[in-house]
């Protein structure tokens, strides 16, 4: 019989070490100790209601809020991937909305839009208007 020697102990201890680090999940964004709590439940977007006619140079500040079903939950602001703006069910370019949710109406944009955000569930079925595989919450802009 033959005995394995400290040599191959501690290459055996190197490789299992190297396997179990390996697809740890991670998010550069959290601060240290803090887990990535996935994908949100539900998203909500504030204010819920706006009137660009109100807000200073017609701009509104939109926040996203994500829900999840692990701590940490809720997470204000929530840094979503998608900011976007419809009108009757269609994408619209009468409302510029920025990466981070800042609102403003075009010269000449008149009625009611919904402002979403959205975050993608991880699959390949998206719509034009934030629906299809992303937890998306919404907020209405009047623009004058």
């Amino acid at each position: 019989m033959r005995r394995s020697g400290p040599l191959a102990f501690t290459a055996l201890l190197v490789v299992a070490t190297i396997a179990l680090g390996c697809g740890s999940p991670s998010n550069s964004s959290n601060s240290p100790g803090q887990t990535n709590p996935g994908i949100p439940q539900s998203i909500t977007v504030a204010p819920a209601v706006a009137d660009a006619k109100y807000y200073p140079d017609g701009e509104v500040q939109f926040v996203a809020t994500g829900y999840y079903s692990t701590p940490p939950s809720p997470i204000t602001p929530l840094a979503v991937q998608l900011w976007g703006v419809c009108q009757n069910n269609a994408p619209t370019s009468e409302v510029e909305i920025s990466k981070i949710g800042l609102a403003q109406c075009a010269a000449g944009a008149n009625g009611t839009y919904s402002v979403f955000a959205s975050d993608s569930t991880m699959c390949l079925a998206i719509t034009a208007c934030g629906g299809g595989c992303y937890v998306t919450g919404t907020a209405l802009l009047t623009c004058p």
